[in-house]
């Protein structure tokens, strides 16, 4: 498809930028950024005509920022504040994704430490005497948000230990009848639990209950042969499930890996303007470039009505709000107004865990974690800052920046967004910001494939995940482990795993001399 011309308007609030925001130059034909399914009209979703937010005057001086870099020699205005006016400048150290956007306001701050509070606070299992904080499990995989978003950064398989806190298996099964087919096909499901062990499973019970078993990895390490004939050894997981403690799975569920993403910048994503990913869509590669992005298609928990899948692994929820809300049923086994399942992931074939206590308060509301708690956990989730770029002058760095466009990362690494004007929330207004992501689902190839289909997005497919911050895994986390599965030990096995629509990119990366590659990673390193 046709990329539209880009262009961009800066303007400042102090000292700090407000501005720029990308948009299509001509908004009178809609983007046709993936096929709806034939029963179902999605259409309405997907006819976005350009920024509906900007007045023609916005419109008309967009393009001298976000269109994509050319001059190597030197820094991108304001490309250090990656994530605009909401950028931390904090110190650098182990809590450098705990602060919050610096933008926001007085009264706002008090509304992000109560978040913190209770994104850090540990659920007990009904009855006990603190009530606020009844209903865990009663089947889980973790008792804080905290426990799995570790310093609000990334999660890590279980390295040398029983540690699965802040990694856990997917399972589904595909659709087994016509009445489940057509739910698929209403974007009412987006794929199908395990009859017994339900969508996830969690390896954790409350006191006299169960887990449901545990996930054991081994891994085989494959070589892979560089141009300049280095070799780097990449390990290649198999997953299974030992001590499964309510019988047998399902023949068709599959299991599919996931480490916990890290929490920064989710409500800059959010306020990116559904007309800036659908431009990036190509689904049937009409340009024929390889690259072939798709949107995803999902529902909003509360409203039910269709829209732009933005986060998760699979791009399955279209908000900050829906993807906590889903942690929290799922990981903790919290009710709320948004997924009011008050006995979490706890399927009809487990009588027992239907039978414990759940934590519903009537005075406090009819979930467990009613408004009040979602309010505060979204706010938090959604204003936790993008730390400011390192050594974004460094000549090492400019260089790794010009090898990462020369390999053609930036395909789907979107570099810069700006986010709508008519934001929720003044802090995410009008900002120019440098997610490194499309946010648009991509096959990724055999080797990386899970077989697990997510809504429109298949067993091959994974949303392009953003790269700011990536550089800091190690000061705040104390690993790199890379991927939706962690698999990768470092920045140079990542890009490596890269396969399908990635692997002209990652075929770039290897054909590079040492020197070369060392840049191209410190330009990562940076983010």
């Amino acid at each position: 498809m046709q990329i539209k011309t880009l262009i961009l308007a800066p303007c400042f609030f102090g000292a700090f930028l407000l501005c720029p925001t990308l948009v299509k130059a001509e908004d009178s034909e809609p983007f046709p950024a993936v096929a709806c399914r034939s029963d179902h009209k999605c259409e309405d979703v997907l006819a976005v005509s350009g920024r509906t937010d900007l007045n023609p005057k916005d419109k008309a001086r967009v393009e001298k920022i976000v269109r994509p870099a050319s001059d190597f020699s030197t820094t991108e205005r304001f490309e250090a504040m990656q994530g605009g006016a909401a950028t931390s400048t904090a110190i650098v150290n182990g809590d450098a994704f705990s602060h919050p956007s610096a933008n926001i306001t007085f009264a706002e701050e008090e509304q992000f430490k109560l978040g913190n509070a209770l994104f850090r606070k540990f659920w007990v299992s009904s009855p006990s005497s603190t009530q606020a904080s009844d209903g865990l499990g009663p089947l889980f995989n973790a008792r804080a948000c905290q426990s799995c978003h570790l310093k609000d950064g990334r999660g890590h398989p279980p390295e040398n230990s029983a540690d699965a806190t802040s990694m856990f298996l997917r399972l589904a099964r595909p659709a087994a009848t016509p009445e489940e087919e057509q739910a698929l096909a209403d974007y009412l499901q987006l794929n199908f639990p395990d009859p017994v062990y339900g969508e996830q499973l969690q390896d954790l019970a409350v006191a006299g209950l169960a887990g449901e078993g545990r996930m054991a990895i081994s891994y085989e390490e494959r070589p892979f042969e560089l141009a300049d004939g280095e070799i780097v050894s990449l390990r290649h997981p198999a997953y299974s499930i030992t001590g499964l403690n309510y019988g047998p799975l399902h023949p068709d569920t599959t299991f599919s890996p996931r480490i916990a993403n890290p929490m920064i910048g989710m409500g800059l994503i959010e306020a990116i303007h559904e007309a800036d990913i659908l431009a990036l869509a190509d689904p049937e590669d009409a340009d024929q470039d390889g690259i072939s992005g798709k949107a995803a298609i999902v529902r909003d928990h509360r409203t039910g009505e269709l829209a732009l899948g933005r986060f998760g692994w699979k791009a399955q929820n279209a908000n900050v709000r829906d993807q906590s809300s889903s942690a929290l049923a799922g990981d903790i086994g919290i009710s709320s107004p948004d997924v009011p399942r008050h006995y979490g992931d706890c399927t009809a074939a487990q009588t027992d865990c239907l039978t414990r206590p759940n934590g519903v308060q009537a005075r406090l509301g009819d979930t467990e974690a009613p408004d009040p708690v979602m309010d505060l956990i979204s706010f938090y989730s959604e204003n936790l800052a993008v730390p400011a770029r390192r050594d974004v002058d460094n000549p090492q760095v400019l260089q790794g920046k010009e090898l990462f466009y020369q390999a053609g990362c930036t395909s789907c690494h979107q570099p810069k967004f700006v986010t709508r004007r008519d934001a929720a929330n003044k802090a995410q207004s009008f900002q120019l910001i440098w997610p490194y992501s499309d946010f648009l689902l991509h096959d990724m190839g055999e080797d990386l494939a899970d077989g697990q289909p997510v809504g429109v997005a298949n067993g091959r497919e994974w949303r392009t995940p953003p790269l700011w911050g990536i550089g800091l895994t190690e000061t705040v986390n104390n690993h790199t482990f890379f991927l939706h599965d962690g698999r990768a030990r470092n920045l140079t096995e990542a890009i490596l795993w890269h396969g399908g629509e990635a692997e002209a990119a990652r075929n770039n990366f290897a054909q590079m001399v040492r020197q070369e590659r060392e840049a191209l990673i410190r330009f990562l390193e940076s983010l």
